[in-house]
């Protein structure tokens, strides 16, 4: 038995809605250097990529509150690549929490020139992903699997894309046929 329970498949939608509060919490971390959030954000993102997103209380605000008042419909997305891109979100959040430790320990202002750098990133990569549907971690999975540091058998969808697609068509004839 699996400790995870990390869906195999997500829905994007959400995923996106997800990374447009992280987007907010990490705006307001930056602008108003508060840079606590970035615990916060650690905690959650943490949770999300170790037992997912039924343990992290963003993906549950947004999956209870913010989700249903989208007309959207669900559009089926790998879950294997937003685990990963959550697990980059716990490394730079948890680092930036550290690195904002040790400014207040030392008043070390190269690691507080490190925590805007990561803040940035962490502005930048959930921007993208909520705005553009371009997900950061994604493409560093894709990369991963084509140098075989990632095995296939993690993501059978995420290698062959055409098993995607075909299933969309599908979704989509079902669909118009009702």
């Amino acid at each position: 038995m699996s400790l995870s329970r990390f869906p195999s498949v997500v829905d994007d939608v959400t995923v996106r809605l997800i990374a447009a509060v992280v987007l907010v919490v990490g705006v307001i971390a930056l602008a108003t250097q508060q840079w606590w959030l970035y615990a916060v954000l650690a905690v959650d993102f943490s949770l999300r990529a170790a037992l997912g997103p039924s343990a992290s209380p963003v993906a549950q605000l947004v999956q209870r509150w913010i989700r249903p008042a989208v007309s959207a419909p669900k559009r089926p997305t790998a879950g294997p690549p937003k685990r990963f891109a959550a697990t980059i979100g716990a490394v730079m959040t948890v680092a930036a929490t550290a690195l904002w430790v040790v400014s207040l320990a030392t008043g070390s202002s190269a690691a507080l020139a490190a925590v805007v750098v990561i803040g940035a990133v962490m502005v930048l990569f959930p921007a993208l992903e909520s705005a553009f549907g371009i997900c950061v971690g994604c493409i560093l999975f894709g990369m991963l699997m084509r140098v075989g540091l990632v095995p296939e058998e993690v993501c059978l969808e995420c290698a062959d894309i055409t098993k995607r697609r075909e299933r969309l068509l599908a979704e989509r004839a079902g669909r118009q046929a009702a």
